[in-house]
């Protein structure tokens, strides 16, 4: 019953906003509650799956521990960032840089993304999932085109053609999965578990073949390198709170798709086919993402950068495996609580100063002192930065590959460092050098400072404690990838 209502709700949510006529706030209570109902279905899931395994709705949903680690980032950064869209979108509103059409066109486009997502994560067809991370990139390309200025027209075109493509490849891995799959099992519906049960009888070259197609297909909707090149322009462009969505949520949701797929590989062949392959596309992200960060002039293209440092070395993780794998799963969970931090402190820092240039932006730290202190803390804990979790995860990820990649993990460990000169950089001339006409000082309102603050105190505790469930989800999930 929690998973239907978890994909029912942004459903009727999306529909109620359709209907709304007048006034925003109507808006507004419609997403607050279909958050926290979303929060709530997650959670109720994720203790049935502590419990059982696995949670089953009909024979068409199921979600396991890895499902689940996904799901629950997505439901968390949904509750974050639709609290955060609520303050920032008034912001606008009082700004006249929008207006009730465009609230509408928001909130309706968001609840459709988020149905995709949860779509996405609980069936068992691979078709579906395809389907519905295809469902994600047509409703995000409107709210990254929001504004309709030129560059962010560009920036969803650019997204739409590259996504598409890229998904048109793992469409096509998917079915060189799923037709000797289908042959074996005539009449039956192709899920995980049937590709699983049959692994033994699926061609070794034949599956290699599609794994490389559906690695580089859903690799351009993680942000991949080179399959990146939509990401910095999508998620600078995007509204923040999407940003933040696109961020720390989505890039977990193609991730999933392409470890599914590898549990299936692996099943079939060598375990090192994948892991290599994961390997290469992982250090070409971390590589592409340290050098473009050092020179960046933009903050949010800075975090989108990250992301994809984020992505690759996850990436690293799943490929080294073992110790690797668990790390990278936490490194999962810990990049989707941080990085939306970053990009709430973003658009407070763009109402405030009317520019995403890095130059045009100083002394945010006396002008808005909760953001900028914020901002100074999330940049510390997306570098990996002790006492921060990452900073146990990326120690984890490197010593795990240490001993059969030892030129990769030397080549990261150098990479990290250029990473955290140019976020230095960056982030100490924004929050701390003082500005030559100095701005107002003065917050934008709580909700746009609150769901930051939620979500650091939920990083900051989860570095320092783990709760059970969690770790036994992340326990469980691992032990299924390798």
């Amino acid at each position: 019953m929690a998973l239907l209502l978890l994909i029912i709700t942004p459903l009727v949510a999306a529909l109620a906003s359709l209907g709304v006529r007048r006034t925003i706030v109507r808006f507004e209570i419609i997403a607050s509650l279909a958050a926290v109902v979303e929060s709530v279905a997650a959670i109720l899931i994720a203790e049935q799956v502590v419990w059982r395994d696995h949670y089953d709705f009909g024979n068409f949903s199921s979600v396991d521990a890895l499902g689940t680690i996904v799901m629950l980032t997505v439901a968390v950064v949904d509750l974050a960032a639709t609290f955060y869209s609520i303050g920032y979108l008034r912001e606008e509103v009082r700004k006249k840089i929008i207006g009730f059409r465009r609230v509408k066109q928001f909130f309706i486009l968001l609840h459709l993304f988020l149905l995709a997502m949860f779509f996405a994560i609980v069936t068992v067809n691979p078709i579906m999932m395809w389907i519905a991370i295809e469902a994600t990139t047509l409703s995000t390309a409107f709210l990254i085109s929001f504004y309709n200025k030129p560059s962010a027209m560009e920036a969803a075109w650019k997204y739409l053609i590259i996504n598409s493509i890229g998904l048109l490849f793992g469409f096509f891995g998917t079915l060189l999965f799923l037709t000797p799959a289908r042959n074996l099992t005539a009449g039956t519906l192709v899920d995980w578990h049937t590709l699983s049960a049959n692994a033994a009888f699926l061609d070794p070259m034949l599956t290699k073949m599609a794994f490389i197609f559906v690695l580089i297909g859903y690799g351009t909707k993680t942000g991949l390198a080179p399959m990146h090149t939509w990401l910095p322009d999508a998620h600078s462009k995007a509204p923040s709170p999407i940003s933040a969505l696109l961020s720390g949520a989505l890039l977990n949701v193609a991730l999933l798709a392409i470890v599914r797929f590898k549990i299936i590989t692996d099943a079939v062949i060598a375990a090192p086919f994948s892991q290599n392959l994961l390997i290469v596309f992982g250090i070409a992200s971390v590589l592409i993402s340290a050098f473009i960060i050092l020179a960046q002039k933009n903050y949010k293209r800075l975090f989108a950068y990250s992301s994809i440092e984020h992505m690759g070395i996850i990436t690293l993780g799943i490929g080294f495996g073992g110790l690797g794998t668990f790390a990278a799963l936490l490194h999962m969970i810990y990049h989707s609580l941080a990085k939306p931090v970053l990009f709430f402190s973003a658009g407070n820092v763009l109402l405030k100063y009317g520019s995403t240039k890095i130059a045009n932006v100083r002394g945010v730290l006396s002008s808005l002192p909760t953001t900028g202190l914020i901002l100074l803390l999330g940049f510390l804990a997306i570098t990996g930065m002790p006492p921060f979790g990452m900073f146990i995860t990326e120690v984890s990820i490197l010593s795990a590959g240490i001993a059969s990649h030892p030129v990769v993990v030397s080549c990261v460990l150098v990479l990290l460092a250029l990473v955290f000169i140019g976020f230095l950089r960056h982030i100490v001339a924004m929050t701390l050098s003082r500005e030559a006409e100095p701005t107002p000082a003065g917050e934008l309102n709580y909700l746009t400072t609150m769901p930051a603050v939620f979500l650091l105190v939920l990083f900051i505790g989860a570095g320092l404690y783990l709760p059970g469930p969690i770790k036994s989800l992340v326990i469980s999930a691992a032990s299924s990838i390798h």
